[in-house]
């Protein structure tokens, strides 16, 4: 089922990464360094050791693009950081934000040594060479594009730096870090990526992931006349939906299908499982007895009862996406969930587990549905509302919706952010969805947001190690 995943397990990281914080790199100009990049699988292995670490830091992304919006909620565990973000009291010593800030800058650090080291190699010896630079301005790309949506301003690094260098690095405006990186390395990757991937480098990053991404960036800048172009490639490369919504969730199933455009890979029993399905699993052993799963069950990530008002009886995405105060057992029969558990879950990433946290299930990164519906809201923002319906009338067909016509550029458009909802809920989306749309604030008010907390907090441990408020101040409110 997985491809790269095993390459992770295998792969001995063969960059200089960062102890603690990017201002603790190390210098990367050694002779122990410098060897290890000579051949075309020495580029190899270095890239994918890239790709472990953005596994590593996915873990957890559901906390910031879930859990911080009205769709998620904390049922009962409410001493962690999940519930910290979703109850908008996430402070800035959290370690949390200590480990993203570090997991996405020790991408940072290892991209950037691949194409320092990698400029000067003989092609006939890396014959790979184009794509690996590719492959590395897509990863270096997409790990900036995180760290603004997170953070905002954050330090501006094309090189590897030494710790002395490090120390003197402000924070850059994230419209900087937009045009001058996220944009211009999306658009390398997309030209030096393959359109598609055979054999053990199924799950690399293509064409298409790079296409569907930078689209996503227009969307957030609001550059609705890129985002149209940009996603109207992504449909000229023989990406369809599923026929079945629930098949995107059947992990048993080859997940590198029709649809898949993007996700980050995980596989069990390698010591490469996701903490998904145990993560968002109601604390029921004799519901995890039913579906096999195995360990601890730390019941997060529930539906709230907003989301689950959206669902029409009739949408077929129902089902797998929101569940309440009961499961079926092996004989279809409804059993109540105990009244001490959580009693709201989603079986979007519900799977057989035999250890712990060892789940085969891949986050989604971002899948055609994703692209359709983008396309449509970016069509209908450029005045072509009526070109705009059939994108989102394919996403609505499928979950047995009736098509949407006649309507106008403000209709279509909250139709389109609704759609968004019962698509890709649980999928990282939402929480970005309300503040690229500036509707974060309206929305989340009642449920503890301030208005500066469209960004989350600079690491506090940051701030205080480079010790120059000027150079490298906390984000607006949480000083």
């Amino acid at each position: 089922m997985k491809k790269i995943v095993s390459l992770f397990a295998l792969t001995s990281l063969l960059m200089v990464s960062c102890s603690k914080d990017f201002i603790e790199i190390p210098p990367v100009s050694t002779v122990s360094v410098d060897a290890l990049y000579k051949t075309d699988k020495d580029f190899q292995d270095a890239v994918v050791a890239t790709y472990n670490t953005l596994q590593t830091q996915y873990q957890d992304f559901w906390i910031f693009g879930d859990a911080r919006g009205d769709d998620s909620r904390q049922e009962v565990v409410k001493t962690d950081p999940w519930y910290f973000s979703d109850a908008f009291i996430l402070s800035s010593d959290n370690d949390l934000l200590r480990t993203t800030w570090r997991n996405y800058y020790n991408i940072i650090n290892r991209t950037n040594t691949i194409l320092t080291k990698i400029g000067s190699a003989d092609a006939a010896v890396v014959p790979n060479k184009a794509r690996h630079i590719a492959e590395a301005k897509f990863l270096r790309a997409f790990a900036y594009f995180d760290l603004v949506r997170i953070f905002g301003d954050v330090p501006l690094l094309t090189k590897p730096v030494a710790t002395a260098e490090a120390y003197t690095q402000a924070r850059e405006k994230a419209d900087k870090i937009y045009d001058e990186l996220i944009i211009k390395d999306l658009l390398d990757a997309e030209n030096g990526l393959p359109v598609k991937y055979t054999g053990a480098d199924v799950g690399r990053a293509t064409k298409g992931a790079a296409k569907a991404i930078l689209g996503r960036v227009y969307m957030t800048r609001k550059d609705f006349v890129k985002a149209e172009a940009k996603l109207q490639e992504v449909t000229t490369l023989g990406y369809s939906l599923l026929a079945s919504y629930t098949d995107l969730f059947v992990y048993t199933k080859d997940e590198h299908h029709s649809e898949y455009i993007f996700d980050i890979e995980y596989e069990e029993g390698i010591g490469e499982g996701s903490v998904f399905t145990n993560r968002f699993f109601p604390n029921s052993a004799a519901m995890a007895d039913v579906f096999g799963v195995k360990g601890g069950l730390t019941e997060t990530n529930s539906p709230s009862p907003a989301l689950f008002a959206l669902f029409t009886v009739d949408d077929k995405r129902k089902d797998i996406t929101v569940q309440k105060d009961f499961f079926l057992d092996r004989n279809g029969n409804p059993v109540k969930l105990p009244s001490a558990t959580s009693q709201a879950y989603t079986k979007k990433y519900i799977t057989p587990v035999g250890t712990a946290n060892d789940s085969r299930a891949n986050w989604k990164v971002i899948r055609y549905a994703d692209v359709l519906l983008m396309y449509a809201e970016a069509l209908n923002e450029n005045g072509k509302t009526a070109q705009a319906l059939p994108f989102i009338n394919q996403v609505r067909t499928r979950a047995g919706l009736a098509a949407l016509s006649n309507l106008t550029k403000d209709e279509l458009r909250e139709k389109i952010y609704v759609e968004r909802r019962l698509e890709l809920s649980f999928e990282g989306v939402r929480w970005f969805d309300l503040v690229r749309t500036g509707r974060a604030f309206d929305t989340l008010k009642s449920l503890g947001m301030k208005d500066y907390m469209t960004v989350f907090a600079i690491p506090l441990g940051q701030v205080q190690l480079i010790n120059n408020r000027t150079l490298f101040p906390q984000n607006p409110g949480y000083e």
